[in-house]
């Protein structure tokens, strides 16, 4: 096969492979999954599946010179526009996700077939709600357990307990264990009192109990397990999803007050204020390219300014580092049926990074997010003075985000938000000021708007990207 590139995320799938050629992507169907592909699509799980908008459509196309001795089909599936990963969303997010795949798995039963992946990289957000991506992750069932339910624990249960029972930020062990939060440790760290929870107790802490006893106990253990195995019917399995999936769908998580998830309601803008950047930022995308395909609010907190771009995008990638704002503008999302909005949870400080086999079974948030326009307000002063980021850095990294126009806002300061943050620290900061600011982007943006927001101290900017950046390392010298 010449020409492709395979993406690495599909590499572990004996069944076929994701693969990207001029510019599209496509999957690779296997000749040893020849029988199993085929008896899905005539069974019209497929045709189910897509039609409950729970699966990505595809097409089957021929590709000249690109099929190999191994290859059965290639499939060009509905391209989802942006990849985000479980521990860049919020509780709501991964609770939703986890309700698709059992859905999924119970519509399966009903054809004759199981999931035999349920981890959560296999769901993505596209047009506003979840949809599955892995096509290949179906088999014909035959009588005994899910195969994919303690995957499903690790990845989807075990985080929301951890999330509601013991701190949000929890979830970020995704992050850690690519193949799930490992149940003993989520046992280890649930609170004494989740042993009242029959949800946690029979899917986490006696499942985790179990598992290590049949896993420790050799042949043996082994064969109790075939025993039990054996006796699981069809419609116990239906049944077991049907609890997990109520038990799923009880859960919520009500966050307490935190800094940015009410940011608007602290802040020192007045109204008149306010609306005098909303003008603004709207006019700098009107006078823009018209019909961006892709746009990032970082910074987004709630989301005001996401929803105002959302009528110039295709897609508009809203992050911010609180998972509590995060999960407030998704809820909106939902609600509203917004579907060009896509809120995750991210800290631009310290990204998501590539992780996985040899660092790149899944790609960091750099690799992943390269944006037509990106907006960051209120944000420049949490990153130079908060986090000691040189601003020559921060403006580097916009630069390697942006693909045509920035739009950021400078807080100067004598701003109050920049006096909190130095009321504890010492001002070391001499380059931090507007004219070190415009020094910063020489040689990789140029100004083309520059205005005061009305009734505050700041300054916004419309920035267009240099694409060859010439600028030297060296800091600005103040």
């Amino acid at each position: 096969m010449v020409d492709i590139e395979k993406e690495q995320a599909s590499f572990r799938d004996s069944g076929g492979f994701v693969f990207w050629h001029r510019e599209n992507l496509y999957r690779q169907v296997n000749i040893s999954y020849k029988e199993e592909f085929d008896a899905y699509t005539d069974s019209g799980l497929h045709q189910a599946l897509v039609e409950r908008g729970y699966l990505v459509e595809h097409q089957e196309v021929s590709l000249e010179g690109v099929h190999g001795e191994n290859t059965y089909k290639v499939l060009k599936p509905q391209l989802i526009p942006f990849i985000s990963y479980p521990y860049e969303w919020s509780f709501s997010q991964l609770q939703d996700a986890a309700i698709l795949t059992l859905d999924i798995q119970l519509l399966a039963l009903q054809y004759g077939f199981t999931l035999k992946d349920a981890s959560a990289f296999n769901v993505q957000f596209y047009q506003g709600r979840p949809i599955f991506i892995d096509t290949l992750s179906f088999c014909r069932y035959s009588a005994g357990p899910w195969v994919a339910y303690r995957q499903f624990c690790q990845h989807f249960l075990a985080p929301l307990l951890l999330k509601i029972s013991c701190d949000y930020r929890l979830g970020r062990l995704a992050q850690l264990y690519i193949d799930g939060v490992p149940l003993d440790l989520a046992s280890h760290l649930l609170p004494w009192h989740s042993w009242f929870r029959f949800n946690a107790v029979s899917h986490i802490h006696l499942h985790a109990k179990l598992q290590g006893y049949y896993g420790d106990s050799g042949e043996r253990g082994k064969q109790r397990v075939a025993r039990v195995e054996s006796q699981m019917s069809a419609a116990r399995v239906k049944a077991l999803i049907s609890s997990l999936k109520n038990d799923i769908g009880k859960l919520s998580w009500q966050p307490k007050k935190t800094q940015w998830a009410h940011y608007y309601d602290n802040t020192n803008y007045g109204v008149a204020a306010m609306q005098g950047k909303y003008d603004l930022v709207e006019r700098y995308l009107e006078q823009g390219r018209r019909g961006l395909s892709s746009l990032a609010d970082i910074g987004a907190n709630s989301g005001r300014f996401s929803r105002l771009a959302a009528n110039y995008a295709d897609l508009v990638v809203s992050l911010d580092i609180d998972e509590a704002a995060v999960e407030q503008h998704y809820l909106k999302v939902k609600a509203n049926k917004d579907k060009g909005i896509l809120p995750i949870v991210l800290d631009l400080f310290n990204p998501s990074p590539a992780i996985g086999w040899s660092n790149t079974e899944r790609r960091s948030f750099i690799q992943r997010g390269r944006f037509e326009t990106v907006i960051a307000l209120a944000l420049i002063h949490h990153l130079a003075i908060t986090n000691n980021v040189p601003l020559t850095k921060i403006i580097a990294l916009f630069h390697s985000l942006v693909l045509d126009c920035l739009i950021i806002e400078f807080v100067p300061k004598e701003d109050s938000q920049v006096q909190r943050l130095l009321a504890t620290r010492e001002d070391i900061f001499t380059d931090y000021h507007q004219a070190g600011f415009e020094r910063a982007l020489a040689g990789r943006f140029d100004i083309i708007h520059r205005d005061n927001v009305p009734h505050s101290t700041r300054t916004l900017y419309c920035l267009s990207r240099v694409s060859s950046a010439t600028c030297s390392n060296t800091e600005p010298v103040s």
